[in-house]
């Protein structure tokens, strides 16, 4: 048996947290979140597959690649908070986005319950797609 076969089987391999038998927020295997949570090399890349994934889901809309850069982003800071299900919900966002009706698509976004849940971000977002420019 190797070292991390070993080690798998006696902590355990888990992709959520949970609580051991300590007390201690853990995930993976025996990552002590609660004391050692993660380095910036781990969040990095941990974010960075998140952003991948984002982008992978978003490029099944057709529409995706032709949008400029900003509403690109906006389109991915908008799906990594609210993930796949959620941003689907945004149907009528994302019939205005598809349509090129950018300022429709920036009313929807505002009117969202979403917007009223994260404030600045969602008047940040709404502005950059309406307006195609970074704020």
């Amino acid at each position: 048996m190797t070292l991390i076969e070993q080690m798998e089987l006696h902590e355990g391999r888990r992709r959520f947290p949970y609580t051991d038998t300590v007390g201690k927020l853990t995930i993976g295997i025996g990552r002590n979140l609660t004391d050692r949570g993660l380095s910036d090399d781990e969040i990095d890349y941990l974010f960075s597959n998140d952003i991948r994934e984002c982008r992978e889901d978003l490029q099944t809309f057709p529409w995706f690649e032709t949008l400029d850069d900003v509403r690109k982003h906006v389109l991915l800071d908008l799906r990594f908070n609210l993930g796949p299900a959620r941003f689907r919900r945004f149907r009528q966002t994302l019939a205005a986005i598809a349509g090129g009706d950018y300022v429709k698509a920036s009313e929807q976004m505002g009117k969202s319950k979403w917007a009223r849940q994260v404030g600045q971000r969602a008047q940040r977002l709404s502005r950059m797609m309406a307006t195609g420019e970074a704020v």
